[in-house]
């Protein structure tokens, strides 16, 4: 097995950067559309020194915990880093959590202060504040505080450690050992209430040297994070980046997020599935829209793209006339695609949810190379990865260095290493549920491990359905067939004990509005589209035209249109699953009636 380092606690990983990247860049945000400002690493280990103080002074000490409500952005990763430094623990939550669900994460992880984004996140926590009286303070990212004394913007925070001794925090350092938790990160809950992660200062150190060893980066490469730092993704994302020293910019927000992406020109960024998809759902959209030849050129480049990519996935020499080909599809097509992800990247990473294969193909082929992994929140986010010189699509790959995986006789796929978290917070008995005796995870996947230890999952063992005819179906690869429709935006396949397969989908508003108008169909609000007879033929005909590339059991015979899936509504996680219980049961006269022939 490899050798890894055993980094004492995440502090000693940091200084170890700072040490050999001192004066690069570290991170970087915009400040205004297309104008970023960046601190180099000296600069931001004295901050998180700084910060470190600040939490002292208001009495944070070890195994303190401290709950951020936000969205990602360099005061997040400020903050837990300086919280790891004195021992204390970060609880993510997601700024799009309700005030109900944030009450419930800060108190469950017993937080003893808060930081808010900004004030719309401040009025949320105003809103529970009774509720929780442990709560010393709120600090503000950004924003003017109002006029409470337990309210501080982020530089009169900083401000408060200035007189705390340097050594006091180094000795604090010294005291933090691998075994110690450093993050309780929660569950997003498609079931239950959601659990907390305890993650520990070795399961991070040892994650990000894992992950650092299965992918392709340089020194100085920047990379570009979008995802919500509450999510464990990005989280092991970020102390990857820590270790390597590459430069991270964070997005201004998901609104500016194709304007950014373009502006920041990464080398490399992390992404999950429907970002990609709904790239992909654009760019055919916006061929199919224009038509004529533009239509006939982009289907003639897409065939051209899947060809190269079998080509370049083989191994196989490219002909004299295909080069030719392919360069004439490259300069009408693929450069566009590539401009619109910064114009550099090289490769980007897939997780947390399943890539449709022939997405992964098309933008291979077009000069972008999409690696797909797999993690979950309880081993830090990361067990499997295809490598930038060894790769399958509609595969996760193999382990990263020293993960073990196996699969149960009932084909759940299981994980040991120092990945695997310490346990759930207050919550022994889910534990030992989750967690063998032997150490090994059990993930809930299903799947199958190749003579080359690459792993592929066919599906999750609570959501299998199985059919009145025992047929055992895998809801997600047929939702990711059926999400490649530029008229569908969010699709739940249902059949569980029934006699065939139907679905709930919503429709992308956008693409559906714009059919209409050039349809003549009449509408006031794009609500009224939902039940128009035109618009549901053309989501049937939606699905029967992907229904093709199913066995018939598989296939899906009729739909429900209903509105957005949305975490408001109770129907979606924060990290965009869908809550299919949920939705069942709201939808449960609409599904009842797609039955009742």
């Amino acid at each position: 097995m490899e050798q890894f380092k055993d980094y004492r606690n995440i502090h000693h990983m940091i200084r170890e950067t700072v040490d050999r990247r001192g004066p690069h860049p570290a991170y970087q945000w915009f400040v205004a559309p297309g104008e970023t400002e960046s601190i180099s690493w000296d600069t931001f280990y004295n901050e998180v020194i700084q910060a470190a103080k600040s939490f002292v002074s208001l009495g944070i000490g070890k195994n303190d915990k401290v709950s951020i409500v936000s969205y990602s952005r360099y005061q997040w990763v400020l903050a837990d880093l300086a919280l790891a430094t004195i021992g204390a623990i970060t609880v993510g939550i997601y700024h799009s959590l309700p005030a109900a669900e944030c009450r419930y994460i800060i108190d469950h992880s017993d937080s003893v202060l808060v930081f808010a984004e900004d004030h719309v996140q401040l009025e949320k926590l105003l809103m529970v504040r009774k509720d929780l009286p442990e709560v010393k303070k709120i600090i503000l990212f950004t924003g003017d505080p109002p006029a409470d004394d337990d309210i501080l913007d982020f530089s009169s925070f900083m401000a408060l450690g200035k007189d705390v001794p340097d050594a006091d925090i180094l000795a604090m350092v010294d005291s933090v050992q691998p075994d110690d938790v450093a993050a309780i990160v929660y569950t997003s809950g498609t079931t239950g209430v959601p659990k907390g992660a305890m993650l520990t200062h070795d399961n991070l150190t040892f994650t990000a040297q894992s992950v650092e060893r299965s992918v392709f980066w340089k020194e100085d490469d920047g990379v570009f994070l979008f995802l919500p730092l509450a999510h464990v993704f990005a989280r092991t994302c970020v102390y990857t980046v820590l270790l390597s020293g590459c430069t991270m910019t964070f997005t201004r927000s998901l609104d500016t997020l194709a304007e950014d992406l373009k502006a920041a020109q990464p080398d490399w960024f992390p992404s999950v599935p429907r970002i990609y998809e709904k790239v992909y759902t654009k760019i055919v959209g916006t061929a199919e829209t224009k038509g004529g030849m533009t239509w006939r050129i982009f289907k003639w480049a897409q065939k051209t793209a899947l060809q190269m990519s079998y080509l370049k996935r083989h191994k196989l020499p490219e002909p004299f006339l295909f080069i030719i080909k392919y360069k004439l599809a490259d300069r009408l097509v693929f450069q566009k695609i590539r401009a619109a992800l910064g114009g550099r990247v090289r490769w980007c990473i897939s997780g947390a949810a399943p890539l449709n294969p022939d997405i992964g193909k098309f933008f291979h082929g077009a000069g972008v190379l999409i690696v797909e992994g797999i993690g979950m929140t309880e081993n830090t986010s990361f067990s499997n990865l295809n490598r930038y010189t060894d790769y399958r699509f509609g595969w996760v790959g193999p382990p990263g260095p020293g993960v073990e995986q196996k699969a149960a006789p009932d084909g759940e796929i299981m994980f040991r290493g120092r990945n695997v978290m310490k346990g759930y917070y207050k919550m022994p008995e889910k534990t030992a549920e989750t967690i063998t005796e032997d150490g090994w995870l059990m993930t809930g996947d299903l799947g199958e491990i190749d003579d080359d230890d690459f792993l592929r999952i066919t599906g999750r063992k609570k959501e299998i359905i199985v059919t009145a005819g025992g047929k055992n179906i895998a809801p997600s690869r047929i939702e990711g067939i059926m999400i490649t429709s530029r008229y569908i935006n969010q699709i739940s396949v249902l059949g569980d004990k029934r006699p065939y397969l139907t679905a709930l989908i919503t429709l992308n508003t956008e693409t559906v509005e714009e059919y209409a108008q050039t349809s003549n169909i009449p509408y006031t609000l794009a609500d009224d589209l939902m039940e128009h007879p035109e618009i549901v033929r053309l989501m049937e005909s939606e699905i029967k035209q992907r229904n093709r590339q199913m066995a018939s059991f598989e296939t899906i015979k009729k739909i429900a249109i209903v509105p957005e899936f949305t975490v408001d509504n109770g129907m979606l996680t924060p990290t965009m699953k869908v809550k299919k219980s949920r939705a069942a049961e709201c939808y449960r006269d609409r599904i009842d009636a797609m039955y009742e022939s």
